[in-house]
């Protein structure tokens, strides 16, 4: 048994550099964020090559930062996980250079932590540490009228034994997986994924389309509640098998980290569709100028040749694109157990309804809160029709989509109607860190199982593939 079981996590697969300590995979010690909205925002996207940069800027003072708030030493230290993929190449790569050197300088064992993963085990991780808490208030915990304020777990009773089905939502990936829980560690099992673009994705999209700030999830989110989701009739299409792939698998950016022709097509999702309608509704309505004026009154400073918001958003996926004229580095925003630092601020949802009547015609309001309805609604009917047809009585909601109101609200509805259980990170864990890497990482350690000398970043990483 490894001494008190503190393990450093690392966590930089996209464009936040995060460092945290966990105890044992079920106490979190610190935890510490620094943000690359401030440098993003102005492009709408992800550019990976500024990504990998302001990594190189932050990752010392992150994993200082991560140390102090646990009032610890790296030769306190029992272990180092970091994610190994996927992810941005180089951004992985600062994060598993500076691991490797921890760890070799002093004499500690590294883990290597799929991302994926990690966001299973940011759900886990929140239930271990809620369970003594829930236990301590007694009675009085139920899931039928209202979600715990800090993202809690829902469910006539939890059986951690059970196997879970875990949908992972996020700017990259929207993943269905079967998780068995074996010896002390899980095992995942591909059920579905998408072919396209990710959940996440398409908000970005569909909120730089709308003039809307970067990322798209939180504006979507806090808009959407002003306006009438089914003003739209957005629906989505039943995915068939490609018969002209005979088996083989899609060219597409989503089958990089996994084969998709052996999945069952029911449990298969597509978010590019809903991008374009938005995109066409846009135009027949004439909303282009309007979305212009939004976006110049958001962002009122470019820099020289920054693409504006009709631009399109480079993809993270086609790293050797050339790189837009780089802006002068922004301080961090590190953000904490203890507390938050902002310098400048980012972009911030509207705070109050007249706010977002300000940013918002009712048309683009209706408009948001069809297109939100519609995601959501897909996430729920396949997440829903997978449990049932595997029989798993438990599901994981994570990823940073899974931070969204409304997808809380009707995944605890819905899993109440059904006397299944669901269970959702906080939002602070439900967006990438570093102490789900961490906790993922604790079964790791228990069994020795090691990096090679030899890591090194695998941006297609997959997981649950044959297993």
């Amino acid at each position: 048994m490894p001494g008190r079981g503190l393990i450093l996590g690392i966590e930089t697969s996209c464009d936040e550099t995060a460092a945290a300590i966990v105890q044992r995979g079920e106490h979190t010690l610190s935890s510490v964020v620094a943000s690359q909205i401030a440098t993003h925002a102005r492009y709408g996207g992800v550019v990976p090559e500024l990504a990998s940069r302001e990594h190189l800027r932050a990752i010392v003072p992150v994993v200082r930062a991560a140390l102090a708030e646990a009032h610890l030493a790296l030769a306190d230290l029992d272990a180092i996980a970091v994610t190994s993929g996927p992810g941005l190449a180089g951004a992985l790569l600062v994060g598993i250079t500076y691991a490797k050197a921890l760890a070799f300088a002093q004499s500690l064992p590294l883990i290597a932590v799929n991302h994926l993963e990690g966001h299973i085990h940011a759900v886990l991780l929140h239930e271990r540490e809620s369970e003594p808490r829930l236990a301590a208030k007694g009675t009085g915990f139920s899931p039928y009228f209202e979600a715990p304020k800090d993202g809690g777990a829902l469910a006539p009773e939890s059986n951690p034994a059970e196997p879970a089905l875990a949908l992972v939502a996020s700017g990259g990936h929207t993943h269905l997986y079967l998780a068995r829980p074996a010896h002390g560690s899980w095992t995942y099992s591909l059920v579905g994924r998408t072919v396209d673009d990710a959940a996440g994705e398409a908000y970005d999209k569909v909120a730089k389309l709308l003039g809307l700030g970067y990322p798209g999830g939180p504006w979507v989110d806090a808009l959407a509640r002003y306006g009438d989701p089914h003003a739209v009739p957005f629906s989505f299409a039943q995915i068939k098998p490609k018969a002209h792939l005979a088996g083989k698998t899609a060219r597409t950016k989503a089958a990089r980290t996994a084969p998709i022709a052996r999945l069952d097509p029911r449990f298969m999702f597509s978010f590019s569709g809903i991008k374009t309608a938005v995109l066409r509704y846009v135009e027949l309505h004439d909303m282009r100028g309007e979305a212009q004026a939004r976006a110049a009154r958001l962002y009122p400073a470019k820099p020289l040749g920054a693409p504006g918001p009709d631009s399109e958003t480079r993809e993270t996926t086609h790293p050797h694109q050339p790189t837009p004229s780089a802006p002068p580095s922004a301080p961090f925003v590190l953000e904490g157990r203890e507390g938050i630092s902002v310098n400048p601020s980012p972009p911030r949802p509207p705070q109050t309804r007249e706010q977002a009547l300000a940013l918002c015609p009712q048309p683009t309001l209706d408009l948001i809160a069809s297109f939100q309805h519609a995601v959501v609604g897909d996430l729920m009917k396949k997440t829903f029709a997978a449990a049932e047809s595997l029989g798993a009585r438990r599901i994981l909601v994570t990823g940073g989509v899974a931070a969204n109101r409304e997808l809380r609200a009707r995944f605890i509805a819905e899993a109440a109607a059904r006397g299944v259980q669901v269970s959702f990170p906080t939002p602070s864990l439900s967006t990438d860190n570093a102490a789900m890497i961490a906790a993922a990482a604790w079964p790791r350690l228990l069994a020795k199982e090691f990096a090679p000398p030899g890591l090194t970043a695998d941006p297609s990483l997959a997981l649950g593939v044959g297993d």
